[in-house]
């Protein structure tokens, strides 16, 4: 079995989704991934396994339409 290390566009075809959401994910949902120097690389099996246990459906700390982290105006 071939166990090679994934691009970003590599993940985003086999997961079905946009860059955008991949780095999100990375971000907010703790998604496996690995920065080989300004590159993201990512494991199939780690992120089959991300993807079962449901990580990728968890709600962000942040509420969507929330305005924290905007500066307020005084």
């Amino acid at each position: 079995m071939e166990d090679r290390w994934l691009s970003i566009t590599e993940i985003c075809k086999h997961l079905g989704v946009s860059n955008d959401t991949v780095y999100k994910w990375i971000d907010k949902h703790g998604m496996p991934a690995h920065r080989m120097g300004r590159l993201w690389k990512f494991k199939k099996d780690e992120v089959d396994a991300w993807v079962k246990a449901g990580c990728a459906a968890q709600p962000s700390d942040k509420i969507a339409g929330s305005d924290s982290g905007r500066p307020k105006n005084t």
